[in-house]
């Protein structure tokens, strides 16, 4: 899984957010992310799947195996539920 491509990520005052840019803006789409939801939304630029962010988490993040899966699979139902995984 991939993000699609038209979104695009912004640090402002201390806050990251996600848009969609070019002529596809709708400020609805915007959503706000938290350190480890940059850290998985940075992943996902490239291919990947569940088992790599989850290995990817647990090696940078004080957090064990299961509760990193479970807060990435969470996150990517929302992704997907936005429609902004390709």
């Amino acid at each position: 899984m991939k993000i699609k491509d038209g979104f695009i990520l912004r640090r402002m005052a201390g806050t990251t957010v996600v848009i969609p840019g070019g002529d596809d803006l709708d400020m609805n789409m915007m959503i706000t992310l938290n350190d480890t939801g940059c850290f998985l939304w940075e992943l996902l630029q490239t291919e990947t799947d569940v088992d790599a962010m989850t290995a990817a988490v647990v090696k940078d993040y004080d957090i064990g195996e299961a509760e990193a899966r479970a807060y990435i699979e969470k996150f990517v139902a929302r992704l997907k539920e936005l429609d902004f995984l390709a």
